[in-house]
């Protein structure tokens, strides 16, 4: 037996998503500079990499952006969006699995909090 009964109705092309800011209050812009993290810089040349391999687009960046959600995207910084992002597009590419990607970071948990922490020299 078949459903005979309408699908859903998208919602109107003129109702604003989460992510769509036009025209809202959003408080005062602060204009200063600001040194990025070693990891914000990784994570910027990780996906400029990924792009210029063709795994996904500035669009598909943007898509995974807009699907995360008000509250991952209120609670996260900018460059931890990117990372989400990118964990995102990659799984959806083949690039990696989720299931790598969580041995990867058992494993890099494993060296500890100081890994990388240069000590001495004194």
């Amino acid at each position: 037996m078949s459903d005979t009964s309408d699908p859903p109705s998208p919602p109107p092309l003129t109702a604003k998503s989460w992510f769509d800011m036009g025209g809202d209050a959003a408080g005062p812009v602060l204009p200063s500079e600001h040194d990025f993290a070693l990891w914000e810089k990784r994570v910027d040349a990780l996906v400029i990499l990924c792009q210029g391999k063709g795994l996904f687009s500035v669009d598909g960046l943007r898509r995974a952006l807009e699907d995360m959600g008000p509250e991952a995207f209120e609670s996260l910084s900018y460059y931890e969006r990117w990372v989400m992002a990118l964990r995102r597009n990659l799984v959806e590419a083949g690039a990696v699995t989720p299931a790598e990607i969580a041995a990867r970071i058992e494993e890099i948990r494993a060296r500890g909090e100081t890994y990388g922490t240069v000590t001495g020299g004194d």
